[in-house]
């Protein structure tokens, strides 16, 4: 990778210079894993300056989780396919292509990263946006009004079909097989969340 001075390009601001900054860590993370990531690179790939990530992401973790977030969509704009089963399968294999690209890959070396260290994991924790559940959430809600479940599920239930997910991915690998997600969407979801 040869050194640009970043200081000579186009300024970019907001949500541009953030696009570019996520971009180029997923990238990174597809080249060198989340081991071989550092914020020189990813500010090397992007095109800006250390400081530019250091403004907005105070370590790795915080700009990798953000990274791997911004594959996600928000829980308002995850596809409404017209059935709970249909939302459900969407959404998990959405998050299943998700997990076996570089942002999968950099959720492993997080996890392994920070797990022997008990701030780290507090401070993982307190960045965890809870998207996953907020998405099911939705989904149950839009399915309720439709009258395919009741208006009320027990929250612990809206988090089993991401922990089954995560499971299969820490556990058996990726690309999780489709079958996989069928059986936990009919075998295990929608029996949970019917009326």
């Amino acid at each position: 990778m040869t050194s640009t001075d970043h200081r000579k390009l186009p300024r970019r601001r907001g949500d541009e210079l953030t696009a570019a900054i996520f971009a180029a860590t997923l990238a990174e993370l597809a080249e060198v894993g989340y081991a071989g990531l550092t914020m020189e690179r990813v500010a090397e790939r992007a095109r800006t300056g250390k400081a530019s990530l250091y403004r907005r992401w105070s370590s790795r973790m915080e700009l990798v989780l953000a990274a791997v977030y911004s594959t996600w969509p928000e829980p308002a704009e995850v596809v409404d396919t017209g059935t709970l089963r249909g939302d459900l399968l969407a959404m998990m294999r959405h998050n299943a292509e998700v997990l076996a690209g570089p942002a999968g890959e950099a959720m492993r070396g997080l996890l392994g990263d920070v797990l022997a260290d008990e701030d780290r994991m507090v401070r993982l924790r307190q960045l965890s946006r809870a998207r996953g559940r907020r998405t099911v959430e939705e989904i149950v809600r839009r399915a309720a009004e439709r009258g395919e479940v009741a208006a009320e599920i027990p929250p612990r239930r809206l988090e089993v079909g991401q922990a089954m997910i995560r499971q299969q991915f820490l556990f058996g690998g990726t690309p999780i097989p489709d079958e996989v997600i069928v059986e936990i969407v009919d075998d295990v979801l929608i029996p949970l969340f019917a009326k």
